[in-house]
């Protein structure tokens, strides 16, 4: 089993903001597989971390020592186009009470976490940490992108003016155990275990895949990304951002014929061309991490036969 991070001791006090979610969980596992015993995690019921007086309250009285940002505001192409002012609102009041507070109250260290589409839309691939803010965003998810912007601006100003040791990761696609598998709002890795299992308990001849299938995406294991989360708090403290991903990118096709191997769906695949294909390649350049010392480990393989395997046990439990 691993041991405690040099940074902080198995006793440090660590908060863990939207420990339920996919990234956040992964953190806790992460965590406690470190050997860290003291945990800070709060539910929304229990704190409302767009209410800044509560977020105040909650470090005073607490007073972590290491916070690790992963809670947001999430959704698809749809929720975001639809609640645009929830999106930008929610993400610029959770993270800018979560950072203010860290400051004040003597954090030692802030991990805050973004998403790659606060790159351009059209940015040159793979895509580098400086293609940030140097065109404009995808339309469809602005919103998310800005407020993430802003939270990565925060981090750089505290740091610039406060000398507050705030870092920020930029992630590729995620998933893994603790993933959204509804048809209607999740990605297409997850989205693609569900189609695949239904087909195969339905006895169905066919599954439809929108589009071509030629697109490119990458994709990591939540748990590689808790991995390169404990690595960087320990390793890196600096204001420019850092790209996480496994810098290896499958076409749609090849991702569903994987999938469609793991899940044991003995049909045929159907691409329905008269739909759109999305953006033609989406890859960060990881050139960055791996020169600090960090490599993903879990092939997308492995992750995809182990994540079919959790929603297996909990499938009926997650968000289908």
């Amino acid at each position: 089993m691993p041991t405690a991070s040099h940074l902080f001791s198995s006793a440090a006090k660590i908060y863990i903001a939207g420990h339920r979610g996919l990234v956040g969980s992964a953190i806790c596992r992460a965590l406690a597989q470190a050997g860290c015993v003291n945990l800070l995690t709060r539910t929304h019921a229990e704190l409302d971390l767009t209410d800044q007086a509560a977020v105040r309250r909650f470090f005073a009285e607490e007073k972590p020592e290491y916070v690790f940002l992963a809670a947001a505001k999430v959704g698809g192409i749809h929720a975001n186009n639809s609640s645009p002012a929830d999106f930008i609102r929610d993400n610029l009041l959770i993270q800018t009470n979560i950072i203010d507070a860290a400051w004040r109250s003597g954090v030692k260290k802030l991990l805050f976490l973004g998403s790659s589409c606060i790159y351009p839309k059209f940015a040159p691939q793979p895509m580098r940490e400086e293609h940030l803010l140097t065109g404009s965003l995808e339309p469809t998810n602005e919103w998310y992108a800005i407020a993430k912007i802003a939270g990565i601006k925060m981090c750089q100003a505290y740091r610039k003016q406060y000398g507050f040791d705030a870092i920020s990761l930029m992630p590729t696609n995620l998933y893994g155990p603790g993933d959204n598998f509804d048809l209607h709002s999740s990605h297409v890795l997850p989205a693609l275990i569900r189609k695949f299992h239904e087909a195969k308990n339905n006895k169905l001849p066919e599954v439809e895949i929108w589009g071509t299938g030629a697109p490119k995406r990458e994709f990591l294991h939540v748990d590689d990304l808790a991995a390169a989360c404990l690595f960087l708090m320990e390793h890196y403290s600096d204001a420019e951002i850092v790209n996480v991903g496994s810098g290896q990118e499958v076409t749609i096709a090849e991702l569903a014929a994987l999938i469609k191997d793991v899940v044991g769906f003995t049909g045929r695949i159907r691409y329905n061309t008269a739909m759109p294909d999305g953006t033609p390649r989406k890859l960060l350049d990881v050139s960055k991490l791996s020169a600090l010392g960090w490599q993903s480990k879990i092939s997308l393989a492995e992750g995809v036969a182990s994540t079919y395997a959790w929603f297996l046990q909990h499938g009926q439990n997650s968000r289908l």
